[in-house]
């Protein structure tokens, strides 16, 4: 079997950095490394795919920065509602 050509921190970063666009085939677009090395969009897409989120994963990234005695930790996916939404 052949390595990922992609790997969770590289789709990370693109959404930390993306301003309206989330799409695999745009993180595969806006990959900095050298076209001949880029990664097509089915990689990221494979990657989503073999490795879907869970609370745990979420946990893990964010426990350091939540105060158990003092606060909240809330998630929400949704885009709808929010005025920087795509329409």
């Amino acid at each position: 079997m052949n390595p990922a050509k992609c790997n969770a921190l590289d789709y990370i970063n693109f959404l930390i950095a993306a301003q309206r666009v989330y799409s695999t085939t745009e993180a595969a677009r806006c990959d900095p490394r050298p076209e001949e090395a880029r990664p097509a969009q089915d990689a990221y897409t494979r990657l989503l795919h073999c490795h879907p989120p869970g609370s745990q994963e979420l946990w893990t990234e964010v426990e350091g920065c939540v105060y158990r005695r003092r606060g909240l930790l809330l998630a929400d996916a949704s885009t709808l509602d929010k005025p920087y939404s795509l329409l």
